[in-house]
């Protein structure tokens, strides 16, 4: 008779994780951090607030469209606007864009101040209920107002790259539109069918918007040239999404992508190394930069090397020069869209 895998016994969990590794191939560690998103997932998309939330994100491409072959731990997660903070966008459109920057930054605030207090006041006793009620060891605690960690036992090893905990990072200054529904299952449910793994159904984020917060956010990197830790998975990701034709589907999504622009264009104002503020609509429309120069190049190799090192990637990965060589080409198809596009608007 099957068993739910969190009703196994320590050792049960360690022997079955190490099976699943044995036959996908995959760090013992990784499957069993997969198991707590997807049970985390589960648990969400299952509470009182559910019909709110919107799954987004690298873990949602890994998780429900299986596009890009690495691991993804976060959970990327939206209240939707519309529910937060319904005095603010009730004239605000089908969007719930504020009218000004100086309206966007009013709305931030407030909003910040009641995501917050929503996630101490409901989520975290929520979520600490679930945890109680499969009797999981874990630990739960809010960090900066956005963000839960549910910090668990891990109970195997090889945690360098990755820490045994999950975080689940809320923001609430978008509808998350346009969505679909989806299924989520752990990886090593199919190598273990005598185990019965957490699964989930979501609302998650379409794939055509993700690759969009994607590229704009690449190209803010490279204006800015601020490399971190792991943001190589950007320039790695929307290459893996390249291949199924997710990347060619977004450039000609044009709805979507004005969608991005103005979005970012009121919450996400940045600005380059020359202090001057970066245009989202110019990168939409033809200014698209996926590519770094320089030392940022350089940067951004070394932080590749370091994901590759911690086994992040589900399959052996692309050499870093030619992550780059398609990133250059999907600049320049995505440019050329945008340019043609935007020509066609100014003549209409």
């Amino acid at each position: 008779m099957a068993e739910r895998f969190f009703a196994l016994s320590p050792t049960d969990r360690k022997e079955a994780l190490a099976v699943a590794a044995s036959k996908s191939g995959r760090p013992v560690h990784i499957l069993e951090k997969d198991v707590w998103v997807v049970w985390t997932l589960s648990a969400l998309f299952r509470s009182p607030f559910a019909q709110h939330l919107i799954f987004k994100g690298g873990t949602s491409l890994s998780k429900v469209y299986r596009a890009i072959d690495r691991f993804s731990e976060d959970i990327d997660v939206t209240y939707d606007i519309r529910s937060i903070a319904p005095d603010l966008v009730k004239d605000a459109g089908p969007d719930a864009l504020p009218a000004s920057k100086s309206q966007a930054a009013k709305w931030r605030e407030i909003i910040e101040g009641r995501l917050a207090k929503w996630l101490n006041d409901e989520v975290r006793p929520y979520t600490q209920s679930c945890l109680e009620a499969d009797k999981l060891a874990a630990k739960l605690r809010i960090d900066k107002g956005e963000s839960i960690y549910i910090e668990y036992e891990a109970q195997v090893s090889g945690y360098v790259y990755v820490g045994p905990y999950i975080k689940i990072e809320f923001s609430g200054r978008s509808t998350g539109e346009p969505t679909v529904t989806a299924s989520v299952s752990c990886d090593a449910a199919e190598h273990l069918p005598e185990v019965i793994f957490p699964n989930a159904d979501v609302r998650v984020m379409r794939v055509e918007r993700t690759v969009w917060e994607k590229m704009t956010a690449i190209h803010v990197f490279c204006l800015q040239g601020n490399i971190k830790d792991q943001m190589a998975r950007h320039w790695s990701d929307i290459v893996r999404l390249d291949a199924p034709g997710h990347i060619e589907a977004a450039i000609h999504a044009r709805d979507i992508v004005q969608r991005v622009a103005d979005h970012k264009s009121r919450f996400f104002i940045e600005k380059d190394t020359q202090g001057n503020r970066i245009d989202y609509f110019n990168a939409i429309n033809g200014g698209l930069v996926l590519v770094p120069q320089g030392d940022v190049l350089k940067l951004l190799e070394a932080d590749y090397g370091k994901m590759v090192q911690g086994r992040l990637f589900l399959r052996d990965p692309e050499p870093f020069k030619l992550v780059i060589e398609r990133c250059a080409d999907i600049q320049e198809r995505a440019n050329a869209v945008g340019a043609a596009a935007n020509a066609a608007k100014v003549q209409q």
